[in-house]
């Protein structure tokens, strides 16, 4: 990233994902730093529960996480931070459940993608009872998607009045989409196309997952 960053003409870079045991301090740090790089990690947690984080081989633990966490908190105040969830992996039970849905309270991602599980023929875990009835799977994945977009929401609705950098990546209907620094989504209009350009928003609202907003005339 330190040699990408160097690159004229570029102006944006991503660092999408890391496994949490791989995100060393010497990344962080290069993220937080790089001015062409922006503040948002994708770090999958997958569960909050130790006993489950090991079945799934992980090797990590929820307190590990939140080391992690609270450096990248540290280091990037204002960075949006997303994470991947699976929801009934086998042998789960309502306290690994809770202990997963008290993990993404207590971390407050800006966004969370989250799954049921369910049996891939070939892995290692394929070969364990899918034990846990269809209907857990819906309720615990509604429970869980319940607190992340309450947090998601609240998070959005403060970037509301101010004015953003916005990279365009298309349109859509009448609209023009991009996103900010944070990887967040963002709609607007604007009277000729500026698709591919780096354009200044203010945000007029906002949902779970995305914000309109009104482009600055210059």
């Amino acid at each position: 990233m330190n040699d990408i960053n160097k690159i004229d003409g570029l102006y944006r870079i991503r660092f999408m994902t890391s496994h949490p045991k791989d995100l060393s301090d010497k990344l962080i740090e290069a993220v937080a730093t790089l001015e062409k790089v922006c503040e948002h990690m994708h770090l999958p947690l997958q569960s909050g529960s130790d006993r489950i984080l090991q079945e799934m081989n992980r090797r990590y633990t929820a307190a590990g996480y939140l080391r992690i966490v609270e450096k990248i908190k540290k280091a990037m105040p204002d960075a949006s931070l997303t994470t991947d969830i699976m929801v009934a992996f086998p042998g789960e039970t309502e306290e690994d459940f809770r202990a997963t849905m008290q993990l993404v309270e207590q971390v407050g991602f800006d966004f969370l993608f989250a799954f049921k599980y369910s049996p891939r023929p070939g892995t290692a875990v394929a070969k364990l009872p899918d034990d846990v009835p269809q209907q857990v799977k819906e309720e615990r994945l509604a429970a869980l998607l319940d607190i992340a977009y309450g947090i998601s929401a609240k998070k959005n609705a403060t970037i509301t009045g101010r004015t953003v950098e916005i990279l365009v990546e298309e349109k859509r209907g009448d609209l023009f989409v991009g996103r900010t620094r944070t990887n967040t989504r963002v709609f607007f209009s604007a009277p000729s196309d500026c698709t591919g350009m780096l354009v200044p928003v203010t945000i007029t609202g906002s949902k779970v997952n995305s914000l309109a907003g009104r482009l600055v005339s210059k």
